[in-house]
């Protein structure tokens, strides 16, 4: 059986330049598109993953533990220099940074109520 791969991922945006700061403070670096007469968005690779920001209604994401919730994660290099750039912009975890099996690890919240994982991993 072929292996699986995670090719694209899209997150719509209320707030299109308060989204795109947020992940570019994760270290995201994103090139700005439009297709055809299609909405200018953004997009960037992560290994052979495509994600994408586009606009979107106003509206907020559900509650991260209820049906329909997403959660992205991402490893990172240095955890407190990833929080700090976030909390330039007014973003903070709701809990401190915790240790796990993975590393260090916090869970922020992007501009549309989204889960986010930030994980620092073990040296």
């Amino acid at each position: 059986m072929a292996e699986i791969t995670l090719g694209l991922l899209v997150l719509r945006a209320s707030d299109l330049e308060k989204s795109l700061a947020f992940y570019r403070a994760i270290g995201l670096t994103f090139t700005q598109e439009q297709h055809g007469s299609g909405p200018v968005h953004y997009s960037c690779a992560i290994g052979g993953t495509v994600m994408e920001i586009y606009p979107g209604e106003p509206g907020a994401a559900p509650e991260r533990k209820s049906g329909g919730a997403t959660m992205i994660g991402f490893s990172i290099q240095v955890l407190d220099e990833t929080l700090k750039a976030l909390s330039d912009l007014g973003f903070w975890p709701a809990n401190p940074p915790k240790d796990s099996a993975w590393g260090r690890r916090v869970v922020v919240t992007d501009p549309d109520g989204r889960a986010v994982e930030l994980n620092e991993a073990k040296i």
